[in-house]
């Protein structure tokens, strides 16, 4: 499963590398891609996993999701 977040607050590497470390430490999570320019993230996961939980870790991390597609 791949999903694909428009995140808005990401300025920097720095911020990329906060999103994936978070992301990766969810079991499912395979990868992790994120882009600052792009405003956007990319999580590949081995299993179904609830997009919420997604969001709400890059939300911890005072980023908005701006929206969410699956494919």
């Amino acid at each position: 499963m791949r999903i694909i977040l428009g995140v808005d607050g990401m300025v920097c590497e720095g911020c990329e590398n906060r999103i994936k470390r978070s992301l990766m430490m969810i079991p499912q999570v395979t990868n992790v891609t994120a882009s600052h320019n792009e405003n956007k993230v990319v999580v590949t996961t081995s299993e179904f996993i609830d997009v919420e939980n997604i969001k709400k870790k890059i939300e911890d991390l005072d980023f908005s999701v701006l929206n969410v597609a699956t494919d």
